[in-house]
């Protein structure tokens, strides 16, 4: 009985985000303070290894979602291909975070292409197959809310534990040791995800649109557009807070490396019990009205981080910020569930691996977003690596982690002014 209670929960859905999350949240934390202040590697080759893995992400992201929206085993359409990714994104963490010594700069931009493009690559394989279960799984506003919810509730906790156990675990047995330890945590959740997902036979029998039918129905659905690049700026606030707080703590507040742990755990540990208090005010809201207010308080929530000076003040900053951040988290799988339904109404055709490939592609281009602010501040303040911090690295990160972010989330909130969807029947949502 027990075993059935859990089957397709919310629970053992959000285990499959706490799983990708706790690698994928070092890795987008730490990679640049990695390579870029710890190894050396400048950073316009660093920016520019980003820009060639989005090309290459444009052409297979799209191509694995129309895949996985075709595959039809006995097993389901989207859980073998998480199955057969698993061991590979192991593999590929593990090798982001274990470049051989003594390389010069050129071998060392060489390898974290490579490997940038292996790791991502492979994880565009199980965002793509895990995000097209949500609307499956999860029919009608009010399960999907609680849905998100819990599984934002999972991601929070897996961010938690990723940024303030990450310096902990690489100053004492190095980032090597870090990333196979993270490597096995996220094998031993994804398993217990799969384990407790079954996925909807019927969704499998739904007639299937052709490669050109299928991109040209998706590309020129407006909704879906705006709504997702939309949130692809509010996306590179996420990834820009979280890259930039290593160097906020040392050039703005100046603390100890050691103290990193404290500064991200006021920022996540005050998101997990916000997120509650996001999906009672969000089931009270339309979708796409609760999406519009959670960019408008991110907004406001990123100001305070500018006036940061020691460790106290940027925790404050910290648990402001977390509020915006819990919001944003959560509102997002709504509005884009909403979109994928009313397009199985209008063609009669299950897509949700091409929306949510396309999705991702849009929202993953924050990447290059973040990377192109952090470059053009720093050449702005004169940063350059960790090797030669310029002038003025105090301002450098001031900016990137407060007026850049509400410049981004200001430019979020008039694209979503644009949106409109039909809104559901009480009885449905």
């Amino acid at each position: 009985m027990r075993q059935k209670q859990l089957l397709n929960s919310p629970m053992m859905y959000a285990f499959g985000m706490f799983a990708m999350m706790i690698p994928s949240q070092a890795f987008s934390t730490f990679y640049s303070y990695y390579y870029v202040e710890k190894l050396g590697l400048g950073i316009g080759l660093a920016t520019l290894a980003r820009t060639i893995f989005l090309i290459w992400d444009a052409v297979n992201q799209p191509m694995f979602g129309y895949w996985s929206d075709r595959t039809n085993t006995k097993y389901g359409r989207r859980r073998p291909w998480i199955y057969v990714a698993v061991p590979l994104f192991m593999l590929a963490f593990i090798l982001i975070f274990s470049p051989p010594g003594n390389m010069s700069e050129i071998g060392l931009f060489t390898w974290f292409l490579v490997a940038l493009i292996f790791y991502e690559a492979v994880a565009t394989i199980i965002w793509v197959n895990y995000g097209a279960l949500f609307p499956e799984l999860f029919k009608g506003d009010r399960l999907r809310t609680k849905a998100s919810a819990v599984q934002q509730g999972f991601q929070i906790l897996a961010i938690l534990l990723a940024t303030s156990l990450t310096p902990i675990l690489f100053t004492a047995v190095g980032f090597g040791s870090m990333a196979i330890i993270y490597a096995l945590v996220f094998a031993v959740f994804m398993l217990i995800f799969l384990r407790y997902t079954k996925e909807d036979e019927e969704a499998s029998k739904a007639p299937q649109m052709k490669l050109k039918e299928a991109f040209k129905e998706t590309l020129k659905n407006k909704p879906f557009w705006l709504v997702n690049i939309s949130n692809s700026f509010a996306q590179t606030v996420n990834g820009l807070l979280s890259a930039t707080i290593p160097f906020y703590a040392k050039y703005v507040l100046q603390i100890p490396e050691e103290q990193n742990t404290i500064l991200f755990a006021a920022v996540f540990v005050s998101v997990i019990p916000l997120v509650g208090v996001w999906y009672l005010l969000l089931r009270k809201l339309d979708p796409v009205k609760g999406w519009r207010w959670s960019f408008v308080v991110y907004a406001l929530s990123v100001i305070p981080l500018w006036f940061g000076s020691n460790l106290v003040s940027g925790i404050i900053a910290g648990v402001i910020v977390g509020f915006g951040l819990a919001g944003f988290l959560v509102s997002p799988p709504m509005v884009n569930s909403r979109i994928i339904d009313l397009d199985v109404e209008k063609t009669g055709s299950r897509r949700e691996g091409v929306y949510t490939a396309v999705s991702g592609f849009i929202v993953r281009s924050s990447g290059l977003i973040s990377a192109l602010a952090f470059l053009i501040v720093g050449i702005i303040f004169g940063y350059e690596s960790g090797d030669n911090p310029g002038p003025d690295p105090e301002s450098t990160f001031r900016y990137l982690i407060s007026v850049v972010p509400f410049i981004l989330l200001a430019i979020s909130i008039v694209i979503s002014l644009f949106v409109k969807l039909e809104r559901r029947p009480e009885h449905e949502s």
